[in-house]
């Protein structure tokens, strides 16, 4: 299967003129909220802050293609910063502040910024200390900290000088990010400014939002997605921005009411965590909601549809890469429960088979991605750069994900190449299995995995989350699989643990699961 590149009728704009249109056409409309503050910003305030920053950093020597390292959790300052930093051209590099000091002060060394900005929460010193590159601390915008050098400070004290001369380029890189790295030292993406566009539209292709909504984020902008699915549909249509520095249980669904929101940021740990301890909410205090996303990790059918009985809250569900933005989602008005939906616009898409052609339908292949919209570099966590601008056009990135595509074109994304356990030689999806894990009482999170077997050569074994107050055994699970599973695909063993290890995207890290088998295998199935 493979569909071709499509536009929406959006030219890309530079942050210069999005600002200017946004300040022009509604300057006292709300643009961003930040809900833990308790501050807002309209968009005629907006642009006089990124504005006045941006052109404190020219004057200092920032510009166009310069790496400016943006260090803070999800705040205003931060998003000013950002903004900033592309309105004259440079790079932004908005690393999560949550990954290890280790593995920050490795990543701002092998790129090799032209400044360091970082919150007063923060310590810079730690973080940056020592390595040799230009920092400074920012607190509150607009009056700033009181320390020599603080930036908002540093900025306000500027005589003059009117608007910065730069601006951004379609074709300039834009960000610099990290995929994860909560344990493990990441890999960093480049994106140049095109790519971040079409990822964009193709947002608000998915949701059909406009500049009429109120958008709802709690994840980290140091994170690809959420750049987006919010930052960039904000900027593009202008709509209002609320954010908070993560999800809380009791209050998201008091953001919804007090705010009015219309769309909400969803990803399936945060669904999960509604299910397992349901809210008691009345619909028509959330009647502003037309649609609730779910990304960054599979939500299985069940939970999908156990979510819209629950909440009556609509789900759509998207399939992203770090290397290639928005590869499928389900529409506002075309979507099919247990799917990705169909492929994004402005990229090539295709499932291939062994033989590298194109699968027919409902056959499975691995997913491969090629065009406008995905990443031009990928920097590995020993700092080797590898530059995808002469080959993304024209060669197949394969994305390690397989999956296959319906008669509609609709995708089911089954599992990871690396992930598949191979019993007996025949490939076996652990997503299918979780799944069905996932049904039984009791159960509140799941995972499969392949395990060495001197006779298949891997076997099956599950490892099981249960809900509070709940119990069973090993044989009961396996039982309640077998009435949803032919038995070579049964888990032949069952381990009951207290969390599943998760990336901090909630990526389930199967690799860790094995580690805990190997811990565990000697004692015998199901116990502790």
């Amino acid at each position: 299967m493979q569909e071709t590149s499509d536009d929406l009728a959006i030219p890309f704009s530079t942050v210069a003129e999005l600002l200017a249109r946004h300040a022009r056409e509604h300057p006292e409309k709300t643009a961003i909220v930040d809900l833990d503050g308790g501050r807002k910003i309209d968009f005629a305030g907006l642009r006089r802050a990124a504005e006045r920053i941006a052109a404190w950093l020219e004057d200092t020597g920032v510009g166009r293609g310069d790496k400016v390292v943006v260090l803070a959790d999800e705040r205003i300052e931060k998003l000013l910063v950002f903004l900033a930093v592309w309105r004259v051209g440079a790079i932004a590099c908005p690393f999560h502040v949550e990954m290890s000091v280790e593995h920050l002060r490795a990543i701002v060394t092998y790129i090799e910024p032209r400044l360091v900005l970082w919150h007063a929460d923060l310590d810079g010193d730690e973080i940056v200390g020592g390595l040799g590159y230009p920092s400074m601390r920012f607190s509150s915008w607009p009056d700033g900290g009181p320390e020599p050098g603080e930036l908002f400070a540093s900025v306000r004290s500027r005589d003059g000088g009117g608007a910065p001369r730069g601006t951004n380029f379609a074709t300039d890189t834009a960000c610099i990010f990290s995929t994860s790295g909560t344990t493990d030292r990441p890999k960093c993406v480049e994106w140049d400014h095109l790519g971040l566009w079409l990822c964009g539209l193709s947002s608000l292709d998915f949701t059909g939002m406009t500049g009429e909504d109120r958008l709802l984020e709690y994840r980290t902008f140091s994170w690809l997605s959420p750049q987006i699915l919010a930052l960039m549909p904000f900027l593009q249509t202008g709509l209002t921005l609320h954010m908070a520095r993560r999800f809380s249980h009791g209050r998201f669904f008091d953001w919804i009411e007090e705010n009015r929101i219309t769309v909400a940021i969803g990803v399936p740990t945060v669904i999960n965590m509604l299910l397992n301890r349901p809210v008691d909410i009345e619909p028509d205090r959330i009647d502003s909601l037309r649609l609730m996303t779910s990304s960054s990790a599979p939500l299985s059918p069940d939970r999908w549809r156990k979510f819209e009985e629950t909440y009556g809250i609509a789900l759509l569900q998207f399939y992203g890469a770090s290397e290639g933005g928005w590869l499928c989602g389900n529409r506002h008005d075309d979507r099919k429960l247990g799917t990705v939906g169909r492929p994004a616009r402005h990229m090539e898409f295709a499932i291939l088979g062994p033989d590298g052609g194109p699968c027919l339908s409902g056959v499975e292949g691995e997913i491969a991605i090629r065009g406008p919209q995905t990443a031009v570099a990928a920097i590995a966590p020993t700092g080797e750069y590898q530059d995808m601008r002469p080959t993304r056009l024209t060669e197949w990135f394969r994305t390690g994900d397989i999956g296959f595509a319906d008669e509609d074109g609709f995708v089911t994304v089954t599992g990871r190449v690396k992930d598949l356990i191979i019993r007996g030689g025949v490939n076996i999806a652990p997503l299918e299995i979780d799944g069905v894990l996932m049904r039984l009482p009791g159960v509140e999170e799941a995972a499969a995995v392949g395990v060495p077997d001197p006779i298949y050569g891997e076997e099956i074994a599950a490892f099981v989350v249960l809900g509070k107050g709940a119990s069973t055994d090993p044989e009961s699970v396996i039982s309640g699989c077998a009435r949803h599973l032919p038995d070579f695909k049964l888990p032949k063993s069952v381990f009951f643990i207290d969390t599943l290890p998760k990336s901090d995207r909630g990526k389930i890290r199967r690799e860790a699961l094995k580690e805990i088998w190997l811990e565990r295998a000697g004692a015998g199935p199901g116990e502790s």
